[in-house]
């Protein structure tokens, strides 16, 4: 089952954007607000997502359609091939002759992506920001769960089960089409139709990371916080300038704005936090916090503490780092004297400021790798 933003009418045009009239071209963007979006996308191509194949990609290339800033629209911008759009734009179809000369129903044009983090998805945006007259009449997609590294080729192979998450459904012209998807089971790729063709802008996958547990059993010490791993982002006090999901990204901070920094707090006696959610319960021996490009803006002190169990077990918040200084663009290593039990963890900011990743390394208890096992053979769809 989906929604979509999109209405479906008789009129093939009526979801058509107006021409570009100059000045700012996102004045008359529609967008969305989806609950979902909160999410962590599982083809943000910092995960390690990529556009793997494509049947045509004439006018735009396929791999724009994971670039994490919203599309650039430049009017004077054309190349030997006509407008050069930032997305992913195929040719127009035609039909068999002059007496056909449109395509025929089914004709189609598609994208192949594989997901950074596969895991169960909750919700899809297919943005189609600046196509206003050549987007797609309606876009369909489908999910696949397929192991290890597969090619294009295999991928394509008629023996890979496509399960169908959106069927051809109108969409809207210089929009974000947000779609709900209830699907319970774990997928690896998914395919982007347009129908007949069109362009597309950003393609935006939500949903919750499910790792595979033998993977982490064989690593043993993980990351039990990051999203590759199944790391969640629970709440926040502040999330002004970003989004708190980025402290727990793989890699190293690019740029200021490439993790969690907050307004700036007035009220004296308060401080803001951001909670997450381990993959599973873990034992945690070592701690990294980075602040790698928050230079002025940087947390003055921080203090992490960790609960085995929800609110509803009643479990107590229990010290893991005590407030400690923290040093601008620098990375902080913390050896623990004991490993911390947990299943969550919060991180607190005094009086407030930025942080850019953070690193819980440890290993899951017994509990914890039963618990992620049990999770993965739901979901696996095996």
């Amino acid at each position: 089952m989906t929604t979509t933003t999109a209405a479906h009418p008789e009129d093939p045009h009526a979801n058509d954007a107006a021409p570009y009239g100059g000045g700012d071209p996102y004045a008359d963007y529609r967008g969305g607000d989806f609950p979902f979006a909160e999410l962590v996308d599982l083809a943000d191509r910092r995960l390690g997502a990529g556009v793997i194949a494509a049947n045509d990609e004439f006018f735009a290339e396929r791999e724009n359609l994971l670039i994490r800033e919203r599309a650039v629209f430049d009017p004077e911008h054309f190349g030997h091939k006509g407008k050069i759009m930032d997305g992913w734009e195929t040719r127009r179809r035609r039909g068999v002759d002059g007496a056909q000369p449109f395509p025929a129903p089914d004709d189609h044009d598609w994208a192949i992506v594989r997901l950074g983090a596969p895991g169960v998805i909750r919700g899809i945006v297919v943005d189609t920001a600046h196509f206003r007259g050549n987007y797609p009449q309606r876009v369909s997609i489908q999910a696949a769960a397929v192991e290890g590294s597969p090619s294009a080729e295999q991928l394509l192979d008629a023996d890979v089960k496509w399960e169908e998450l959106v069927p051809p459904t109108p969409v809207r012209g210089h929009a974000a089409n947000g779609f709900h998807i209830t699907s319970e089971r774990r997928f690896t790729h998914i395919r982007l139709c347009q129908h007949p063709d069109g362009g597309v802008a950003r393609l935006r996958v939500h949903g919750e990371v499910v790792p595979d547990p033998e993977w982490l059993g064989l690593l043993g010490t993980v990351d039990l916080v990051s999203v590759l791993n199944g790391g969640v982002y629970e709440d926040a006090s502040d999330k002004f300038y970003s989004s708190p999901t980025q402290i727990i990204l793989p890699g190293t901070s690019r740029k200021m704005d490439d993790g969690w920094e907050n307004r700036r707090r007035r009220v004296r006696d308060t401080n803001d936090w951001v909670r997450f959610r381990l993959v599973a319960q873990g034992a945690i021996r070592a701690v990294e916090i980075d602040t790698a490009y928050l230079k002025g803006n940087s947390a003055g002190w921080i203090a992490l503490s960790g609960r085995n169990g929800g609110p509803e077990e009643n479990a107590e918040w229990f010290e893991i780092i005590p407030r400690t200084k923290l040093q601008p663009d620098t990375l902080h290593r913390f050896k623990l004297p004991a490993q911390a039990v947990a299943t969550h963890v919060r991180l607190d900011a005094f009086p407030d400021g930025g942080v850019a990743r953070m690193r819980l390394h440890g290993a899951l208890t017994e509990q914890g790798a039963a618990e992620l096992r049990a999770r993965y053979e739901e979901v696996a769809g095996q």
